[in-house]
C-alpha cells in the first residue's frame, strides 16, 4: 500500500505521520501528500501553462530545443530520453529548468532556456520552481527525522541545489507503439526525493516488489513523492529508490516531476561510510546516459 501523508503533519513533526513517512520509504518507496503549501488552483494554473507550450508548433518549441546543448534545459522532443537502454528512446515530450550558476562552468547549472511563448510561461514556472523547493525541503527534513537522522542534516547540502523541473507531456498511446515503447520506460529516479503533480490521468506504475505493478495517482494539489538511487546510497538502503514507469493510455498526460537534488560537491556516500562521492558527479553520469543528444556528445 502506498502511505498517504498530510504534509502539514509532517512539518508539524506528528509521530503517527513520521512512523507512517518511514514505513513508506523503506517499503515501496512512495507517498501521496497532501495539504501543502501549493493547492489545487495552483497546480492546475502550472499545468495550463505547461499544456499551452507543448500545444505549440514543433518549429516554435525547437527556439529552446535542449539538442543543440551539452546541458539539460529547455524542450526535448519526443525520443530525445533514453531511461531504459532495453527500451526504445521515450515518446514522451518535456521541458527542463533548473537552479542557475553558469559562474560554475559546469553544464548542471547552466542556464535556463525560457521560450518567448506562452505569455507569462517563465513567469509561472520560475514561481512554481521557488515554492516546490521549499515543500520539497519540508519534506526532506520529515524523511531524515523519519529514519533516525537529525530533522536538518539534509539542509546545509541544498543551498545551490541540482534541482530539476520537468513538465511532462504524454501523447495518447501511439497507435504503432510496441512491447518496448513506453511514454518513459522503467526506471529509478536518479537524484534525492521526487515531488511529481500531475493531472491526474492515470499511467503511472510503480513496481512491487514481489513482482508485478500498482496504479499510483494524484490529482492537482496532492502529490507523489518518491526517492532516488541517491537518496537510496546515501542512507545506506534505509530509504528505497523504486522501480517505476508510465506506458501510457487512451488520454494524453502532464505531469510535473521536481527532482530534488543535492548540490553538485555534497557528499552523497553512506552516512558514516568516510568514501567521498559527489553528488554532482553521480547525476552528471546518470543524465550522459539518459539525454539522447549527451549520448552523441560523449559518442
Amino acid at each position: 500500500m502506498i502511505p498517504r501523508l498530510d504534509a502539514e503533519k509532517i512539518a508539524a513533526r506528528d509521530p503517527e505521520t513520521l512512523e507512517a513517512l518511514r514505513e513508506g520509504a523503506e517499503g515501496v518507496g512512495f507517498l501521496t501528500v497532501h495539504n501543502t503549501a501549493i493547492g489545487a488552483a495552483r497546480m492546475r494554473f502550472v499545468l495550463a501553462a505547461y499544456r499551452a507550450f507543448f500545444a505549440l508548433p514543433d518549429r516554435v518549441k525547437r527556439r529552446v530545443d535542449m539538442a543543440g546543448t551539452d546541458a539539460s534545459r529547455g524542450w526535448g522532443a519526443a525520443g530525445s530520453e533514453q531511461v531504459d537502454p532495453d527500451a526504445n528512446p521515450d515518446y514522451k515530450q518535456y521541458f527542463d529548468c533548473g537552479f542557475e550558476a553558469p559562474e560554475t562552468g559546469l553544464p548542471i547549472y547552466a542556464p535556463n532556456l525560457w521560450p518567448e511563448q506562452p505569455d507569462g510561461f517563465r513567469t509561472v514556472i520560475k514561481a512554481y520552481y521557488r515554492d516546490a523547493l521549499g515543500v520539497s525541503m519540508i519534506l526532506l527534513r520529515g524523511i531524515a527525522e523519519a529514519i533516525g537522522e537529525d530533522r536538518h542534516y539534509f539542509d546545509d547540502k541544498f543551498d545551490r541545489p541540482m534541482a530539476l523541473l520537468r513538465g511532462n507531456y504524454y501523447p495518447p498511446r501511439p497507435e504503432w507503439a510496441g512491447d518496448k515503447d513506453f511514454g518513459i520506460a522503467t526506471h529509478t529516479d536518479y537524484g534525492c526525493l521526487t515531488l511529481l503533480g500531475s493531472d491526474g490521468v492515470p499511467g503511472l506504475e510503480v513496481r512491487k516488489r514481489g513482482g508485478g505493478w500498482i496504479p499510483v495517482v494524484a490529482g492537482p494539489g496532492e502529490f507523489i513523492i518518491n526517492f532516488g538511487e541517491m537518496l537510496e546510497m546515501w542512507t545506506e538502503g534505509r530509504v528505497k529508490a523504486t522501480p517505476h514507469r508510465v506506458r501510457g493510455t487512451t488520454e494524453e498526460r502532464l505531469s510535473v516531476p521536481l527532482f530534488f537534488n543535492p548540490n553538485y560537491e555534497a557528499n552523497v556516500a553512506p552516512m558514516g561510510s568516510g568514501d567521498v562521492i559527489r553528488a554532482g558527479e553521480h547525476l552528471s553520469r546518470r543524465f550522459n546516459e539518459t539525454y539522447v543528444h549527451l549520448q552523441k556528445a560523449k559518442a
